[in-house]
C-alpha cells in the first residue's frame, strides 16, 4: 500500500498527474509511470513527466479504499488506485496529449477546477 504514498521528507519532489491527480515524486513517475494513466507513458520519460504532471497543486487527500470513499467519488477518483491525490492541479495538458486521449476513448476531466458538471 505504501508504494503510492510519499514519505514526509520527499514532498518537495512531489508532482501531481494532470489526468488523475495522483501525487508522487518525480522519481516514482520516472521509474514506474502513473499507476492510473499508463497511456501517458511517463515511465522513463522526463519530457512526458514535465508536460503531463505539475508541481503546482492544492490540497492533499489520502485514499485508502477508493471504491468505498465518498471523497474519492466526489473527486471522481473512485476507480483509481489508493494513494495521495491533489484536490486541484494547476496546468493544462498539451493539445496533442488531449487528442491522443480522445482517440483512445478516454474522457479527460481537467483537474484545475475548470470542469463543469453536465447534469
Amino acid at each position: 500500500m505504501s508504494e503510492n504514498f510519499i514519505p514526509p521528507g520527499q514532498m518537495r519532489y512531489a508532482r501531481a498527474c494532470m489526468v488523475c491527480s495522483i501525487v508522487l515524486t518525480q522519481t516514482r513517475f520516472r521509474n514506474h509511470g502513473c499507476p492510473n494513466c499508463p497511456f501517458l507513458e511517463l515511465k522513463g520519460s522526463s519530457e512526458a513527466i514535465e508536460t503531463c504532471t505539475s508541481q503546482v497543486f492544492e490540497g492533499l487527500i489520502a485514499i485508502a479504499n477508493p471504491k468505498k470513499s465518498w471523497v474519492a467519488k466526489w473527486q471522481r477518483i473512485d476507480g483509481y488506485v489508493r494513494g495521495c491525490y491533489a484536490t486541484k492541479v494547476s496546468g493544462s495538458l498539451p493539445e496533442e496529449v488531449r487528442t491522443a486521449l480522445e482517440e483512445e476513448g478516454i474522457v479527460y476531466i481537467p483537474r484545475d477546477g475548470s470542469a463543469v458538471d453536465q447534469e
